[in-house]
Parts: structure tokens; sequence; C-alpha cells
């Protein structure tokens, strides 16, 4: 029966990368997180499907990857619109020469160093390319995949390494907010559709007035009811970007965009974010493992990962050096700053999730970006753990 599969299912997302993560103490180097996504690409049809196709079947049939996605829609929905709602561009604009200097760079040099990636790919061999994409929308989705900062999960990091409040910490998310801005923007470019760019320009024409609405409704509110009339309002802007022909993950974003952060108490606020990544997201993991495929070539796929990875990592690294040195930063910053900044995960797989959606994207290029991601995700804390460990270390004595 479909429920029963589906309850087996749902015991193997939350018990094996758990076990995983529990047993061999991966925290430092994979958090949980990180793990689940690993698991989610191991349990998908390239691998576990491939050794047992018999009980791959079995468990994840159609119908019940059809209920786990739909899960899963949901919970990355209310990421994605808790993301919008913390995106505070006010204190972006109090630092906006730094700001807009750090994450110019930040975005521009990255994107750069994965746009020639992409076109690198084409040049290599066929079927990195998705059937409804233009060789433009390629190269820019790619592109984009690589400049990607994933604000959550830089939010998670920054608590493990006990930086988030601290000045440091503080400047990384300002940088990082921008970019999040820039990266759903450049989406909707991407997902630009002319034969229905009518319904699309009607939606964020009507959108602006109905979100005023929104904020003046919020404002008369208590607390308690601006929660419930917020989720309100985030599915009725993804329904209605979804059926303009934008995704309904920009809708999402919008949604929370237009909310101020400071009408939500912060550590409810911190404690929602918590609970989804507990208790829906591995489910989104799991079905973004599910979608993984190795078509292309297992060998051709590792490869693609590591030249999406080195333009991913240096690029910013590049972006962020460029950018210290024209701002006169402190010795290490931009070494640290870039290395933070780098940290792909959720917001990276979200966004090549949509690529994939609209055929934008191939399974081999979804795959071979979803390992970069992970790649990109366990490096930071290694890099980065270490480097700030030095620095907090009192002088030697003279």
């Amino acid at each position: 029966m479909t429920a029963d599969a589906f309850l087996i299912a749902m015991a193997i997302i939350f018990s094996v990368p758990f076990l995983i993560w529990r047993l061999a103490r991966t925290d430092y180097y994979a958090p949980l997180v990180v793990v689940q996504i690993i698991t989610g690409i191991l349990l998908g049809p390239g691998i576990l499907g491939a050794i047992f196709p018999g009980y791959y079947h079995a468990v994840f049939n159609p119908p019940v990857i059809q209920a786990l996605n739909g899960v899963a829609w949901w919970g990355v929905m209310v990421y994605v619109w808790i993301a919008g709602i913390e995106l505070d561009l006010k204190a972006v604009w109090h630092e906006r020469r730094e700001c807009g200097t750090t994450a110019g760079f930040a975005l521009c040099v990255p994107l750069l160093f994965g746009c020639a990636a992409a076109i690198g790919l084409l040049a290599w061999r066929d079927g990195w390319m998705g059937a409804a994409a233009t060789p433009w929308q390629f190269v820019l989705g790619v592109g984009m995949s690589c400049a990607v900062t994933a604000l959550p999960i830089l939010i998670l990091l920054m608590e493990k390494l006990g930086i988030l409040r601290e000045t440091l910490g503080q400047r990384v998310l300002r940088y990082a907010s921008l970019d999040d801005l820039a990266i759903w923007t450049v989406l909707a470019l991407i997902l630009l559709d002319w034969q229905r760019v009518g319904t699309q320009a009607a939606f964020l024409m009507l959108f602006m007035p109905v979100a005023w609405g929104i904020r003046r409704l919020m404002l008369w509110m208590p607390e308690s009811d601006r929660w419930y009339v917020g989720l309100i309002w985030l599915a009725s802007c993804g329904y209605a970007a979804d059926r303009s022909g934008l995704h309904y993950m920009v809708g999402a974003f919008l949604a929370g965009a237009v909310l101020d952060r400071q009408w939500f108490n912060q550590d409810r606020m911190d404690l929602l974010r918590r609970h989804v990544l507990l208790v829906i997201m591995p489910v989104f993991f799991l079905s973004t493992g599910l979608r993984t495929n190795w078509n292309v070539g297992g060998a051709s796929v590792f490869i693609a990962a590591l030249v999406l990875l080195l333009a991913s990592v240096g690029g910013k690294l590049a972006g962020v050096h460029i950018a210290g040195r024209l701002l006169g930063w402190a010795k290490g910053d931009g070494w640290t700053i870039g290395w933070l900044l780098q940290t792909k995960a959720l917001i990276m797989i979200i966004f090549v999730n949509i690529l994939l959606d609209h055929g934008l994207i191939s399974g081999a290029t979804f795959t071979a970006l979803l390992l970069m991601a992970v790649a990109s995700t366990m490096l930071t804390m290694p890099i980065v753990g270490p480097r700030l460990t030095w620095a907090k270390r009192p002088p030697p004595y003279s």
C-alpha cells in the first residue's frame, strides 16, 4: 500500500543520515544537513536504484515520490520565505559602499567563472543543456549556481563557529543578503518566458499594490496573527508566481522579502527555521537525491563537478579578495569572508531544482551541481574554523 511505502521511506529519510552523522561524528566536516544531502544522493536511482532496483521501486514508487514532493515543496517554500523575511536591506543601505562593493565582486567574479565553465561543458560534449533551454539560459543558470551563497546554511555554520552575532558575522550576513536578492532577480530573468511575458509583467505589477496592502495589514495585527497571515500570503504568492510562468520559489522569496524582520520575534523565527530544517527539509534533500542522473557517464559528471567547484570557489575567493583590496580590509579578512561566502548547500540546491523543473539543465548537470554544492559546503568548516581559532589566540609574550 502507498501509505506503508511512504512511512518506510520517511523512516529511511530520517534514520539513515542521522545514524551516519551521529555514529561517524561528522559534524565538524559535514553538519547533519550536508549528510542528509549526501544520503539523498546515495538513496537516489543512480546508486541505490542501480544496486537494488526491486527494493528501490517498491519503496520509492511514483505515488510515494509524489507525496514526498508535496511535503518537500511546502517545506522549502517556508524556508525560502524565512530567508526573504531575514533580508535586512536597511543594514545593507547603512553600509552601502562596503556592501555594494563586496557583494558585487563576490557575485560577479564567480558568475563569470561559472559561465566560462558552462561554455566549456557545452564545448566538451552533449548532454548538459536541458531540452527547453537556450544557450544563454544554460550558461547564465550554471554561472549563477557558481555565484550563489546559501544564506540559511551560512547562518547555521556561523552559529557553530561562534561568530554569528560578532562584527565579522554581521558583515558576512550583509554581503550574503545583498547577493541573495540578486540571485532571485537573475532567476526571474532566466525564467522570463517571452510567450507569457505579459502574464509575468501583470503578476509583478499586481504584486506591488497587494504587497503594500499586506504590509499595512501586518502593522495592524498582533504578532501571533502575523504568522498565520504570513503563511496564507506565502501560499497565495507562490501560486500566483507559478501561474504566471515564474517559479513558486520566486513567489515564496518575494512573499518574505516585503515583510519586515522586526515584525516577528527573532527567537521564534530562529526556532521555526530549525524546526523546518529538522522536520521537513530532510524530505526535500531525499526528493532532490531521487532526481540525480548519471546518464552522461559517472566519470564525466564527477569531472564536471570538479570544474564547477574550482570555478565557484576560485571565483568567490578572487572576487572577495579584490573587494578587500579596494576597501582596505585587514590582512586575512578576504580569505575568511571568501570561504564563508562560497558556502552553497541549500539555496543553490533550490536554485538548480528550479532550473531542472523548467528544463534548462539536464539531469547530469543537476547531479554535477549537486555534488559541487556538497563539496563547497563541506570545505567551509575545516578551512575557516582553524583560522578563526588562530586569530582568537592571545598574542605571545614578548
